[in-house]
């Protein structure tokens, strides 16, 4: 069999990606609204509490969170204890709190100062040293990177690839499903054109998303209804065995 230059492989997966983003517009609608414009600062802990947290409980105690400490300095310098008890809404708050704590003295000892401008210098780096400057934070990883750059006002072309997002491609073949959700950011993002903005990037995340929350789920995906059956191995898979007739039972 012959061997497939890598490059072509990449070209099929990049043409793949931009047919499903097409389709995708089309079904629920592009641009896509943000769904908040935090700074930054803000969205970094808005993104770190929300690892392995449904997004209400997260968002829960981020508002108990700034409702209790008017400055992030105040949660820096709080007793861990006090940080723990707003963060319970949270997996694992024990261990997030004193987790974000450091976070904040890391940036206030790399900025000088941690209030809610600290980090909108990102804004003047290219995306790759923005991403890597974040990623250097302990518990800081790809994911929450990305989502900083994106999600906040910053509106930087970085890809976040949460759960939902990481099915689906795995699904369709953009990415092996072996490739777990870390790395599989790197190689999302690669297959996206350079010249997007960060509205289109954004664009790409939401709408993989909103796909697989509502079509493509984890435990019973709705493969008739899903506009990329005719593009995905795996649906049409399950389309085909659900469709097939049972066969007889062989005697004994």
């Amino acid at each position: 069999m012959p061997v497939v230059p890598a490059a072509a492989v990449q070209a099929e997966k990049s043409a793949l990606a931009l047919e499903i983003h097409r389709r995708l517009c089309k079904e629920y609608g592009c641009p896509v609204p943000y769904f908040h414009s935090l700074s930054p600062m803000a969205e970094l802990v808005s993104s770190f509490l929300s690892h392995r947290t449904r997004n209400a409980d997260s968002g829960r105690a981020f508002k108990q969170l700034r409702k209790r400490f008017s400055t992030w300095e105040q949660v820096r310098d709080a007793p861990t204890e006090q940080v723990e008890e707003e963060l319970a809404p949270c997996t694992w708050p024990e261990q997030k709190a004193p987790r974000l704590q450091e976070i904040l003295r890391r940036i206030a000892e790399a900025r000088g100062h941690v209030d809610d401008d600290a980090l909108d210098f990102l804004a003047d780096l290219p995306v790759p040293e923005a991403r890597a400057w974040l990623e250097e934070l302990s518990g800081v990883g790809p994911k929450t990177s990305a989502a900083v750059l994106s999600f906040s006002r910053l509106r930087r072309p970085a890809l976040p690839v949460d759960s939902h997002h990481h099915r689906v491609a795995q699904r369709v073949g953009l990415i092996p499903k072996s490739l777990a959700v870390g790395p599989s950011h790197a190689r999302l993002e690669a297959l996206l054109p350079d010249d997007w903005d960060g509205q289109q990037v954004y664009d790409h995340h939401e709408l993989l998303m909103f796909l697989g929350q509502r079509v493509c789920q984890y435990r019973a995906p709705k493969c008739p209804r899903c506009p990329l059956l005719d593009l995905c191995p795996t649906g049409q898979a399950r389309v085909g065995a659900s469709a097939a007739p049972a066969q007889p039972a062989k005697p004994r």
